[in-house]
């Protein structure tokens, strides 16, 4: 049975978070979120269940109902408490067959623990960074998984199992402003356990890290071992024996700031 095939049979339910803009900080849909969303959308559009663990008022879940959703299901809670277990329990009711979760979310700890934990709470199998589920038959999902470099594993897990879907799946479709606005939110307010370890935390924004000198790129261990061991053959250097300290000192600050150390 392939996925086109599933619409009426198989319910789907994709966990969404609040995404954060890598540059700019600008709340959005999380990437490898709404990949989730789009693959379920391709294997069951009129089943798939959409639900996020947090503030419903987030502006980042409309994002998500623009690609076409008619409802987005919210499990309101505190979004510093710990989700794991209102998720697990929602899931358990709702008789999902397939739990697909990006790799890890782009806000919050970004741990990428909670599709492990849902997992073991469950009991179910966790197939991880997956880029496409091609074929469901007999209650058994052939599931390409992503590795590095390009390359595929074709993977076979029965059902219910959970997914974390990779960034080298399918890009999701753009949203709409007019669905976005239409799709219904339905609340449920439910008691999760306050994470007192986090309360203690303090976010600061990071820190660029300074550029690297720029070093011997060797790919074999031969060629490490060569660059290590060669003289120094002094190309573009420049020694300075009898200058003052303050030109020495010049010319190194040069040098930082043209190698970016500096600015």
């Amino acid at each position: 049975m392939q996925p086109n095939q599933l619409a009426n049979t198989l319910k789907i339910v994709s966990l969404v978070s609040v995404g954060k803009h890598p540059q700019s900080g600008r709340v959005r849909r999380a990437d490898q979120d709404s990949r989730a969303v789009e693959l379920g959308m391709k294997l069951s559009s009129d089943n798939l269940v959409v639900l996020h663990a947090g503030d419903p008022q987030e502006q980042g879940l409309r994002s998500y109902a623009g690609m076409g959703l008619k409802s987005i299901q919210v499990l309101e809670m505190d979004p510093a408490a710990d989700a794991v277990m209102p998720l697990g329990e929602h899931l358990q009711r709702s008789g999902a067959e397939i739990v697909l979760t990006g790799v890890r979310a782009e806000s919050g700890e970004s741990s990428g623990m909670v599709p492990y934990q849902l997992a073991e709470t469950l009991g179910w199998p966790i197939v991880p960074r997956v880029a496409d589920i091609v074929s469901i038959e007999g209650g058994v999902a052939e599931v390409l998984q992503a590795l590095p470099r390009g390359q595929r594993r074709s993977v076979k897990v029965r059902l219910p199992f959970i997914a974390s879907v990779d960034s080298a799946a399918q890009d999701a479709r753009q949203s709409a402003f007019g669905p976005a606005s239409r799709a219904v939110m339905e609340v449920e307010v439910v008691n999760a356990s306050t994470d007192a370890v986090r309360q203690s935390w303090e976010e600061v924004p990071a820190r660029k890290r300074p550029k690297r000198l720029k070093v011997v790129k060797a790919k074999t261990a031969a060629e490490r071992f060569k660059a290590a061991t060669a003289k120094s053959q002094g190309d573009g250097g420049k020694v300075m024996k009898n200058e003052s300290a303050a030109e020495q000192a010049q010319a190194i600050l040069e040098l930082l700031k043209e190698e970016g150390v500096l600015r």
